[in-house]
């Protein structure tokens, strides 16, 4: 299975929104695909229909008290999308994560029993703590959304020095997928320049495909619905379209064929 961990440790950059449509877009073209909620506000879980009632058991089940895969995911409305929810008891999980000694590898001794799915999604909290530290550990690749504005850089420096910190100590085999420039607004010229300053720093690493600011891709999570479904005409939803599929080539070539 590959685990692509979705993380940024600056809030309200479309951590979430990226997680949730990449998904939706990697199961319509027919992937086998795991999200895994493991953002205490739970809003991964809300944003794809899955209301509190309905989370029996979730992550915090999942790394605190070593349920399987198979007892904590719930399939969605979506054909070949299963989710681990997200419940308020995930927000206790990193004050009792820090007496375990396999603090940083519970999610990955957790995933490594799941062979249902071929490709799994971690929508990781605003932070670099220890929830962010195991779906790294547990991950093959990262993805990055970074919202164009003035801070951004100066928070990844601070996400790509954690990445090799996570390299050296838990997970040598840990990668950088790619990082997707969102929250592009055209008419800000601000934005260009920090678009920029990304490509000409980060080069190949950026993906071509930018997400645009875009209405619909706000209002799609109050209907529990991924924009892609809510209105897949939208220019949000067409960026992701076609982020998934720049995303799909970036794989390794034996695992494509889905």
């Amino acid at each position: 299975m590959i685990t692509i961990a979705v993380a940024n440790q600056k809030g309200g950059v479309g951590k979430t929104t990226t997680a949730i449509n990449i998904a939706t877009a990697l199961a319509a073209t027919g992937w086998k695909v795991l999200l895994i909620d493991l953002d205490p506000q739970g809003n991964a879980s809300t944003g794809i229909g899955v209301s509190a009632s309905e989370r029996e058991r979730s992550s915090y089940d999942l790394l605190i008290e070593q349920a399987s895969v198979a007892s904590c995911m719930i399939p969605t409305r979506i054909p070949g999308l299963d989710l681990i929810p997200a419940t308020v008891d995930l927000s206790g999980a990193e004050v009792e994560l820090v007496s375990e000694t396999d603090r940083t590898s519970k999610l990955r001794t957790a995933l490594a029993e799941d062979a249902g799915h071929e490709i799994c999604l971690i929508d990781c909290p605003p932070s670099l703590g220890l929830l962010t530290l195991n779906a790294m550990t547990a991950a093959n690749s990262l993805l990055v959304p970074l919202q164009c504005e003035f801070f951004a850089l100066e928070g990844l420096s601070q996400l790509l020095q954690t990445v090799e910190r996570v390299q050296e100590r838990f997970n040598p085999d840990l990668g950088i997928l790619g990082i997707v420039l969102t929250m592009y607004d055209r008419r800000n010229r601000l934005t260009d320049q920090v678009a920029d300053d990304v490509r000409s720093c980060l080069h190949g690493l950026v993906f071509e495909s930018v997400i645009p600011r875009n209405v619909r891709l706000s209002e799609a999570p109050s209907h529990g619905l991924p924009a892609l479904i809510y209105d897949h005409a939208c220019a949000g939803s067409q960026a992701y379209m076609k982020l998934a599929r720049e995303l799909i080539g970036r794989l390794p070539e034996r695992r494509k064929a889905a």
